[in-house]
């Protein structure tokens, strides 16, 4: 009797033990807002977090911010959608000093001398890492979704073309520039002048086929201090909206001439402007995430046969 209450004690220290390292993973990131250091790949970032007081562990979102660099003003806009949808939301820090725009919204696929980086090297590479890291600490297998909105867009949008990131969706929510599907433009822009290993018809068909949203205010249809007026940016649009929507119609066309498959979906915020905030509080939001009908699509511009 003796041997078994000892045995019986033991048991229930070891299920105590297990349970206390289970609230420690958790407390890795912990309930409510949190900034915590996470090791992606060579480089350590800054991730500003937010785990809803009900979370299960199902879903996390990984959340791309601007050009000012303001992960932690992105993750606080985010709050609401990780409290509605039932997301731990992830905002990472990628800071103009190591990742700047050739590292950040062009996901580092060029050096600066502007060869070819090896896939490792890609800022891309870092968001499964991220993930990953993210999954370890909370002791979770969630799924991902990705949302970026303005130069993070950017890099959803070039992410999805050359990085399987093993979302469910990605997000490019008003890009300042988009990634057109042809091998006719330079890269930024479109696909020329990258190696051939990553500017080829297979590269275009995997383009099309991945889960990617193009969540755009039809209000941001004018420029402002940050919109890139170059010549290959302008050629696109005159406003972010109409860049969202010359990618989105091309795509369509492409895929209609080459028989591909194409699973973006094309959603709209009716008269929202450049606001990362308005974006993601708007009801269509939940749409751009997770698919739910949308009733009108907007009619496809002259000149795309469509």
């Amino acid at each position: 009797m003796l041997r078994f209450l000892r045995t019986l004690s033991l048991c229930g220290l070891a299920a105590a033990g297990l349970v206390a390292q289970a609230k420690t993973a958790l407390a890795d990131v912990p309930e409510g807002k949190a900034e915590l250091k996470v090791q992606a790949g060579p480089v350590e970032l800054p991730v500003f977090t937010f785990r809803p007081p009900q979370w299960n562990g199902e879903r996390m979102l990984f959340v791309m911010h601007g050009v000012l660099r303001n992960a932690d003003e992105y993750r606080d806009h985010a709050v609401s959608m990780g409290e509605r949808f039932g997301m731990l939301v992830v905002a990472p820090k990628f800071d103009a000093e190591r990742f700047p725009s050739r590292a950040y919204q062009r996901g580092g696929l060029l050096r600066e001398d502007g060869s070819a980086a090896p896939a490792a090297e890609w800022t891309y590479a870092r968001i499964p890492e991220l993930a990953a890291a993210i999954r370890a600490r909370t002791g979770k297998d969630s799924k991902l979704w990705v949302i970026g909105h303005s130069a993070g867009g950017q890099f959803v949008v070039r992410m999805s073309a050359f990085q399987d990131v093993g979302a469910e969706r990605l997000v490019a929510a008003n890009p300042g520039s988009v990634l057109l599907p042809t091998l006719a433009v330079p890269f930024g822009y479109g696909f020329g002048g990258l190696p051939a290993t990553l500017a080829n018809d297979d590269r275009l068909r995997a383009y099309l086929e991945a889960p990617l949203t193009l969540y755009l205010g039809t209000g941001d249809d004018h420029d402002d201090e940050w919109f890139d007026k170059s010549p290959d940016a302008m050629r696109q649009g005159s406003g972010r909206h109409q860049r969202g929507l010359a990618l989105w119609w091309h795509a369509q066309a492409l895929a209609a001439a080459r028989g591909w498959k194409c699973n973006w979906r094309l959603v709209e915020a009716v008269g929202v402007e450049h606001d990362h905030e308005k974006m993601f509080a708007h009801p269509q939001c939940e749409v751009a995430l997770f698919g739910v009908p949308v009733k009108a699509v907007a009619p496809a511009p002259a000149g795309t046969g469509k």
